[in-house]
């Protein structure tokens, strides 16, 4: 036994300590991140669109992600499209996330795809001085849909439709004191005249009644607001269990809504707001360029500088230029098409448009093809996107119709003058000019030089040596000339 050699174990226990000491740190800071808990606050600000839809999901997924208690949305909104609304609203109902919709700050407002949200929103409340409702579905362009009176209301014959004799509007008519002044009752809901117009608000109605009565808010007002376009603020709103809060501030709506129960897709909840952290996502730069390129009348232009610059790259093979922006251009407009509604057959004329434009500076017709061509795009790019409250901007379009007329008629203008002008190359613009003979004419043939070129030439007069001749005939490269007899300077002759 070697007494003199040293245990191992007082140089290793130091690092045992450490290595102690380093799980433990990890394991409290784990406990710690653990026991914080989080909340995603997102905002919708602006009118509801694919990119608004595309930002909203993704902000749940982040949500599910994180395990977040919440995901509060700071609401904003004079409405949008109806197709990017029901994304939204799929998206909230199919969250295991409870979603808050607070239409914040004052002065803000959930109208038409708004409301809709707040009524699919597992906690639905409102700022002082805010706004809902006026959810009837509109087209381009507004005003309620097509057909309806500007009242609100089916404008409905009275009785017979007959004017009444001046007898009946006389004494001998029955009293009616302490009646009500309409015997027939409130008017009659709005519901359309022609069965398109039915179709669209009864869809609504019964979507939103759908909504209401899944989170048990106030039906009837929802379908007021869809009938009739009425609208409520945030104090009348609550009174009337269309909303569930109404928050000063964010953190007042937190502290209100601590310990309420919701219903889940999947079970009921019950929120622990209290000391929630939020943590705000705002809108990344996909978001925003989406909603850039989204834009009908930004999807629009460059739909026009694509379509143009193709044309122009194919006109002049090799300028490459117009043929890379134009590319470009189209393919962006195509991507914005994918997600707006767009109607085709407002894009078939938009492309009939110009090609009747552009036929007309090749095949003259007396401008019949050019106002054609005007005529299919203007209509084609009114009608192009054909829902919601999304539309390209009348001056825009008229505008662009007016340069693209005024191009092609300058074109035609240039073709006909082309046309007048005289040939200056190739074998027309030889015959006739006036050269200068290099030397003597020898056997009837010779060289004589014109626009600055030696060419081989006969003549069957005699020709000498600076003698000016004039091409009457051209074989080949052989030129048939004769002596020019004019003074000055001969035309093609070197000076």
């Amino acid at each position: 036994m070697n007494l003199g050699r040293r245990s191992p174990i007082p140089r290793i226990l130091p690092w045992l300590l450490a290595l102690l000491a380093g799980l433990a740190l990890a394991f409290a800071v784990q406990a710690r991140d653990g026991g914080e808990r989080m909340g995603l606050m997102l905002e919708v600000d602006g009118a509801i669109g694919p990119a608004t839809s595309d930002y909203f999901l993704r902000g749940l997924e982040a949500a599910r992600e994180m395990d977040a208690e919440l995901v509060l949305v700071r609401l904003d909104t004079p409405g949008g499209l109806d197709s990017a609304m029901r994304d939204m609203i799929q998206g909230i109902l199919a969250s295991p996330v409870p979603v808050v919709t607070y239409v914040a700050p004052s002065g803000a407002r959930a109208a038409s795809a708004g409301t809709y949200l707040l009524y699919a929103s597992h906690v639905a409340a409102m700022a002082p001085a805010t706004n809902l409702g006026s959810a009837t579905p509109v087209q381009i362009g507004g005003g309620g849909l097509p057909g309806m009176p500007e009242g609100g209301r089916d404008e409905a014959p009275q009785g017979d439709g007959q004017t009444p004799s001046p007898e009946a509007s006389k004494g001998d008519a029955p009293d009616t004191a302490g009646q009500d002044e309409n015997e027939t009752g409130p008017p009659a809901p709005r519901r359309g005249e022609t069965a398109m117009e039915r179709k669209v608000l009864e869809d609504a109605v019964a979507y939103i009644r759908g909504l209401a009565e899944l989170r048990g808010r106030n039906a009837d007002w929802a379908e007021d607001a869809v009938r009739e376009a009425v609208s409520l603020g945030a104090t009348q709103a609550l009174e009337q269990g269309v909303i569930d809060r109404v928050a000063d501030s964010t953190g007042d709506l937190l502290r209100q809504i601590d310990g309420l129960t919701v219903r889940l897709d999947r079970g009921e909840r019950t929120l622990d707001t209290q000391g929630l952290q939020l943590v705000q996502r705002t809108p990344d730069w996909r978001t925003r360029l989406l909603a850039v390129l989204t834009n009908p009348n930004v999807a629009y232009i460059l739909m026009l500088v694509g379509i143009y610059g193709i044309i122009f790259e194919l006109a002049n093979p090799g300028s490459i230029f117009p043929g890379v922006v134009g590319t470009i251009s189209l393919i962006l407009a195509l991507y914005a098409f994918q997600v707006l509604p767009i109607n085709y057959a407002g894009l078939a004329l938009i492309l009939v448009g110009v090609v009747l434009m552009i036929a007309e500076a090749f095949v003259p017709s007396l401008g019949i093809l050019g106002f054609g061509g005007v005529a299919a795009f203007v209509f084609g790019s009114i009608i192009l996107v054909d829902e919601g409250n999304l539309g390209i901007s009348i001056p825009l379009i008229g505008g662009t119709a007016l340069v693209s007329a005024l191009f092609f008629v300058w074109v035609l203008g240039r073709f006909f003058q082309m046309r007048r002008r005289h040939v200056t190359t190739g074998r027309e613009e030889m015959i006739g000019a006036v050269g200068t003979a290099l030397k003597d004419f020898s056997g009837g043939s010779g060289r004589i030089r014109v626009h600055g070129e030696s060419w081989l030439a006969r003549s069957d007069a005699p020709v000498a040596r600076g003698d000016s001749v004039r091409v009457t005939a051209m074989d080949g490269l052989t030129l048939t000339v004769e002596p020019a007899r004019e003074t000055g300077t001969p035309k093609g002759a070197a000076s």
